[in-house]
């Protein structure tokens, strides 16, 4: 039970699971957005189509809930939500995981790979590297 705990309280679990929620209830207002006020618009300027009703009938039983039939209105419907989605993860994401200025850097001349500038060790090969210049910051 501990392993478990350490888990929640030590990973990205708390994270990911506010992530889920906001990510459902983002998916909730999209599909709204386009099946209560994108797609309505849209149906009207194309002649009063109902996309969400838009189907080939392969099999007609009498009875809308049993019959075999391929609803690619309701396809274009979840094509338009997912675009729309795709576009908000895009747009959240690259507002809140902007990368900063990169550190300054500089390379060890022993195993040729970059170090921070003020690092007094390489982190690839452990040797001990000259002072950073103080002026150079």
């Amino acid at each position: 039970m501990s392993g478990f705990r350490n888990f929640l309280l030590k990973t990205n679990a708390p994270a990911l699971a506010i992530g889920v929620i906001i990510g459902v209830a983002v998916g909730d207002v999209v599909k709204s957005l386009v099946s209560d006020i994108i797609m309505p618009p849209v149906g009207l300027a194309m002649g009063r189509i109902d996309f969400a009703n838009l189907r080939w009938v392969i099999r007609s039983t009498g009875d809308p809930k049993t019959e075999v039939a391929i609803r690619y209105g309701m396809f274009l419907n979840t094509m338009i939500t997912f675009v729309i989605i795709a576009f908000v993860v895009y747009v959240l994401s690259s507002v809140l995981l902007r990368q900063g200025p990169e550190a300054p850097t500089r390379t060890c001349p022993f195993c040729k790979e970059l170090v921070p500038a003020d690092a007094t060790r390489c982190r690839a090969c452990t040797s001990m590297l000259d002072a950073p210049d103080a002026g150079n910051g």
